[in-house]
């Protein structure tokens, strides 16, 4: 009884909270300003160095993958061998062969994870350094425009709606390839 005295009296606080700022808002309170909008992933697909970017992490990408591909052929072979030669080998030399391959079958695996890590911190640090510069063009462009404020209008943004002449992502890009070509 006493948790649901203490949850009720929790909703009431709330509730005098939410009150207090709807009726600081109704009292005339208005935010005014210039809004801007612009679409992150699009300045990452079309522009210059944002195709760059994507280049290098794609390259970056195939070469682990190769590394990874290599071992996995290695591993392969190694597994042939030892099935064709299974019958004919001692219990010893087949118990042997057996640990070989699983030693070397942990080491692929972690170096596999290793690798995966490196492909994962090299897209984080070249995304990263693009959004750097992206926000710095973002801004000379909204100083340029008067904005006050540009909100993310890509996918899982916060925009859900804005009006086309808001969008201001064609801007950011042509700046963007002046600045960065």
């Amino acid at each position: 009884m006493q948790k649901f005295a203490a949850a009720r009296v929790m909703w009431v606080f709330a509730l005098a909270a939410w009150m207090v700022t709807a009726a600081g808002c109704a009292g005339g309170a208005k935010i005014e300003g210039k809004i801007g909008l612009m679409d992150p992933s699009r300045v990452l697909n079309d522009s210059n160095a944002g195709k760059k970017a994507k280049d290098s992490l794609t390259a970056f990408s195939k070469n682990r993958q190769a590394l990874i591909e290599m071992e996995e052929k290695e591993l392969r072979r190694m597994e042939e061998d030892f099935i064709k030669q299974a019958s004919v080998l001692s219990p010893a030399a087949k118990s042997e062969r057996e640990q070989v391959f699983r030693r070397r079958m942990a080491e692929y695996q972690q170096k596999a994870g290793e690798l995966n890590r490196e492909v994962q911190e090299k897209q984080k640090d070249v995304l990263e350094a693009f959004r750097d510069k992206v926000e710095a063009v973002v801004a000379k462009v909204a100083k340029r425009n008067g904005l006050q404020v540009v909100i993310d209008k890509g996918k899982g943004g916060p925009a859900i709606y804005g009006a086309e002449e808001l969008d201001i992502t064609t801007q950011v890009i042509e700046e963007f390839n002046k600045e960065y070509p």
